[in-house]
């Protein structure tokens, strides 16, 4: 079990995991040795929240297919662990952002105050604007 929070953890068997050739520098290195990681994770099918399904959608952006599998990459280093560590590293970041849920805004109205000062500011500029487009008399 993988920890996102206190009250929510993933399955590592809804991970999947897969190794690939990276692209880049790295001399006969990179035409040998299979580094980059991809990572897939199903969240149609994992056990979250529904609200939190929600807030991943637009979070996730282009790494979520329309088959709604999220799959996050890593080629960062020379080493296939550590890819395997950032990718997942990505992936408990992003669902701790859709975990948190935003406040709710409360609506307020302005003060009898405030609506005066705006108003009396109202008049002051169009008094200003009066004045600077009355012209005087050349006879």
């Amino acid at each position: 079990m993988i920890r996102i929070t206190d009250s929510l953890t993933i399955n590592e068997d809804d991970l999947s995991w897969s190794a690939m050739r990276a692209s880049g520098p790295g001399g006969q290195n990179v035409n040998k040795v299979s580094t980059a990681v991809e990572l897939r994770f199903d969240v149609g099918k994992a056990f979250l929240p529904e609200d939190l399904k929600a807030r991943l959608r637009p979070l996730a952006g282009r790494l979520l297919t329309q088959d709604e599998v999220l799959v996050i990459t890593s080629q960062e280093t020379r080493s296939q662990e550590r890819n395997r560590e950032i990718a997942l590293q990505k992936l408990v970041e992003l669902l701790r952002k859709a975990a948190h849920r935003p406040k709710r805004r409360i609506a307020t109205k302005p003060t009898r105050a405030s609506k005066t000062r705006r108003l009396d500011s109202k008049t002051k500029h169009a008094k200003t604007k009066r004045l600077r487009s009355s012209r005087p008399d050349t006879d």
